[in-house]
């Protein structure tokens, strides 16, 4: 298998996890947390962090040292468009993410961290937002490919 071959398998697995992380997020913060579920949200959450970073990792190991080369998609709209989504969806998780880091005390304490319903309908939509933002990104990564908005 070649360098080229490996990037592009861990670019997508890391975006499939990425995805499916979310995806647990928020199916366990529907209902009200209990101690295994804020634990859970703890565990998936650094799950998608991790994924997050493998995925800009190996992306710019992509653009940088394999693929088309940097010139293609740093002159590719749709590109452009891509890295500023996934730095947006960086972004909206922070909070979340925070929010979730605050639960240790409590979770080491056998307690049921505080998250009342306003706040987990806030994070929820969070969670919404990011995964459709990467859902364009995902449309993009294609118009990337077939170079729709290559401005070179």
């Amino acid at each position: 298998m070649t360098a080229t071959v490996t990037a592009a398998f861990i670019h997508h697995a890391a975006a499939f996890l990425l995805v499916a992380t979310l995806m647990v997020e928020l199916v366990v913060l529907k209902n009200d947390l209990t101690v295994t579920s804020a634990r859970s949200v703890l565990r998936m959450d650094m799950a998608y962090g991790i994924s997050a970073l493998v995925l800009l990792v190996v992306g710019f190991v992509r653009v940088f040292y394999t693929e088309k080369g940097m010139d293609y998609y740093f002159s590719s709209g749709a590109f452009l468009v891509k890295l500023t989504l996934f730095i947006l969806v960086g972004l909206l998780s922070i909070s979340p993410t925070l929010r979730f880091m605050s639960w240790r005390k409590a979770l080491r304490e056998g307690r049921v961290p505080d998250f009342d319903a306003g706040a987990r309908r806030k994070v929820r939509m969070i969670i919404h937002v990011e995964l459709t933002l990467l859902f364009i990104i995902m449309l993009m990564a294609v118009m990337m490919a077939r170079g729709v908005w290559y401005l070179g």
